[in-house]
């Protein structure tokens, strides 16, 4: 009964797992809306704190009815001094990165069916993630649109990695953020601003990211801390312990 219970939960985790590894792949290239920064004025000169909810929606997807259903619908941005956290819930399993861009590393906290797990991130490791992405072009369009009550311009991004080119599309704001924010961006790490909107493609599955609210509030430092309940380990030791679901 014990064997059948941990095959059950490995299995559990390999399906949430795979669906980690698309959103993993989607934050690396999250635009300066995840990764705000120390930050750009928003007004009267006063520096940015507070959170940026995002809406994802799934135009042209191929997965089943089944499938969507585990996918997630919200992501949300908190940002506190030189500190952000991106939080994104989806069937068993909750993901919160914790970035610092002054000393330009990360922490990654998986809470897999209860099984809590952190995961640092160097600087070097992050650099070789974003060597890893390919060559990438930026064009500056001459379109404008409101999101969320902000004026943004248009970017689109290509992608030329393994032969194949692919292009990403985004909208960003210079009303706050700045490009020292998108240091772990390999899209967009030369945006002076923060993207309210983009659409990308992973995994044969359309997701598309649009900033519903921008709220300027006071937040607690302790959101931004490595909770004492969760492990300390590696993504070779979490793929060890979970016979490869912890794979990038």
């Amino acid at each position: 009964m014990e064997q059948t219970l941990q095959n059950t939960k490995i299995s559990n985790f390999a399906l949430t797992n795979n669906q980690y590894i698309l959103m993993k792949k989607l934050l690396l290239i999250l635009p300066a809306a995840a990764l705000l920064m120390n930050l750009g004025m928003v007004s009267a000169g006063k520096p940015f704190e507070g959170v940026i909810t995002f809406k994802i929606s799934y135009p042209d997807s191929k997965a089943s009815e089944s499938q969507m259903a585990m996918f997630p619908k919200v992501l949300t941005v908190s940002v506190k001094g030189t500190k952000s956290r991106t939080d994104l819930a989806m069937s068993g399993m909750n993901t919160i990165t914790i970035t610092d861009h002054s000393e330009k590393t990360s922490v990654r906290l998986l809470n897999l069916m209860g099984q809590k797990y952190a995961i640092r991130e160097t600087t070097a490791e992050i650099e070789k993630k974003i060597a890893a992405e390919g060559k990438v072009t930026v064009e500056h369009k001459d379109d404008t649109r409101t999101i969320a009550g902000y004026p943004c311009k248009k970017v689109v991004a290509t992608v030329s990695k393994d032969g194949t080119v692919t292009t990403f599309e985004g909208w960003y704001t210079t009303e706050f953020g700045s490009k020292m924010a998108n240091f772990d961006n390999p899209l967009f790490k030369d945006i002076d601003g923060t993207l309210l909107e983009f659409v990308m493609q992973s995994n044969e599955i359309t997701m598309k990211f649009t900033a519903t609210a921008v709220e300027k509030k006071n937040l607690a430092d302790k959101d931004f801390e490595i909770p004492s309940d969760y492990v300390l380990t590696t993504q070779d030791e979490l793929r060890s312990k979970f016979g490869g679901g912890g794979n990038d």
